[in-house]
């Protein structure tokens, strides 16, 4: 086979990973809520932060002003007292003054991951059994709450009633955080129809730059349906990070968030950890919003290659060849070669000495074919998710961000450094961090 009868074949089959990828995600009940909310256990959540900007305050407030009928314990971890950060706290903790809500200062550094390490000298205070994590710039709606804990199933809600009336009688005063070692529903191994860990989608929400309108498509399209893609055909492995929720004891058996200190995926390996015990990751059809500051072409270029390198450190075989699944990479090679091949056959033809190839010139239609369905699939698929059709106006953007990501493909295989949140680092194989 020639070299564009082999372009042909790459782009026909990345066309057919997209529409896989587009019917795995539409058949998804995304934004279904529960109908069955009376499973309302006590909930932690705990909210590591570092800075602020102008999105803080409200997508903090929407935690606090959740709708649940359950008892919530709130815990804000800040690395040092004089964090922007804590202003925005100590206003929210006087308008909210019913909720149980604290800020701690969480000044040790444990890691070269500083959230989690945050995470982990929260995790002490924590006394309920499910535990909700979720980044400082995630806005979710008031029922949030009651929609992530019941994706847990009927039968981990009787052992946590029994287990927390047990716990009731023998807990003390004294120690009113702890939890008796394999009293969990873990305890002595657990079955896959165990729910280990429950996560949300998200959207970029306010995508107000061309740079963050590229990164609009990466997350807003593809980044859910790929792993909507992925679940349909082995399960999860993994977690999104934006929003996490699991209980104490699993937790605590995979070494808790200090076994995490030095990973920069720390939802991934959270996710990992959980499911090497046989434990299920669920996903929540209710969407969450991270609000994002503006970001320039370089900030976006950096966090895009941060995760680029990161998904290659924690999954190197699937993501090399994540590369077929770039249908317009593919097709756009497919028809510069029937364009030239075209060419220079109706040229031999004029001086008849070869006659035109039928194959080349259904390269042409074929070429544009697949360019035509990648964009109404990305276009599509961000309605979907957002429920609005603005950035159809930007279509456009759709090949220009898959040549971008053959770039950041071949950059995430050409270095191992990353830059995040201010400090760069050396990525190990192991996909922890050298600072």
């Amino acid at each position: 086979m020639n070299l564009h009868g082999i372009l042909g074949a790459l782009a026909l089959l990345s066309l057919a990973l997209t529409l896989w990828q587009w019917l795995a995600a539409r058949r998804f009940s995304l934004h279904q809520r529960a109908t069955d909310n009376s499973f309302a256990p006590a909930v932690t959540l705990l909210k590591p932060l570092k800075g602020c900007d102008e999105h803080t305050e409200s997508c903090l407030r929407s935690w606090l002003a959740q709708d649940y009928v359950g008892e919530v314990q709130v815990l804000f971890g800040v690395a040092e007292a004089g964090d922007p950060a804590c202003a925005v706290v100590a206003k929210l903790l006087r308008e909210f003054p019913k909720r149980d809500a604290q800020l701690m200062v969480c000044p040790e550094r444990l890691g070269a991951n500083a959230k989690v390490s945050t995470l982990a000298q929260l995790e002490p205070l924590v006394k309920h059994e499910f535990i909700v994590i979720s980044d400082a710039d995630v806005s979710v709606p008031p029922d949030l709450l009651a929609n992530v804990v019941a994706r847990f199933p009927p039968n981990q809600r009787a052992d946590h009633l029994v287990r927390t009336h047990s716990a009731q009688e023998t807990r003390t005063q004294a120690d009113p955080c702890s939890a008796p070692p394999g009293n969990g529903p873990t305890a002595g191994g657990l079955g896959e129809q165990h729910v280990g860990l429950v996560n949300c989608f998200y959207r970029l929400a306010n995508p107000t730059t061309l740079a963050m309108q590229w990164e609009a498509i990466a997350i807003n399209a593809d980044f859910w349906s790929q792993v909507l893609q992925s679940a349909s055909f082995r399960k999860l492995d993994f977690a999104l990070g934006a929003v996490m929720a699991l209980r104490r004891q699993p937790l605590a058996n995979i070494g808790g968030f200090r076994a995490l200190v030095n990973c920069l995926a720390d939802d991934y390996q959270l996710g990992h950890r959980l499911a090497r015990q046989g434990q299920r990751i669920e996903l929540c059809p209710v969407v969450v919003e991270c609000w994002s500051a503006p970001m320039s072409w370089r900030a976006v270029w950096q966090h895009q290659l941060r995760w680029a390198r990161t998904i290659r450190v924690c999954q190197p075989v699937p993501y090399f060849f994540s590369l077929l699944n770039n249908v317009t990479f593919w097709s756009l090679l497919w028809l510069v070669t029937s364009l030239a091949a075209t060419s220079f056959a109706e040229y031999s033809f004029a001086v008849g000495e070869i006659i035109v190839s039928v194959e080349i010139f259904w390269g042409l239609p074929c070429a544009a074919l697949c360019l035509l369905v990648r964009m109404l699939a990305a276009l599509d698929l961000q309605s979907r998710l957002t429920g609005a059709r603005a950035h159809w106006k930007y279509w456009w953007l759709v090949p220009v961000k898959d040549l971008l990501q053959v770039a950041l493909w071949a950059g995430a295989f050409l270095g191992n450094r990353v830059e995040w949140r201010g400090e760069r680092y050396r990525l190990r194989r192991d996909g922890t961090l050298n600072r």
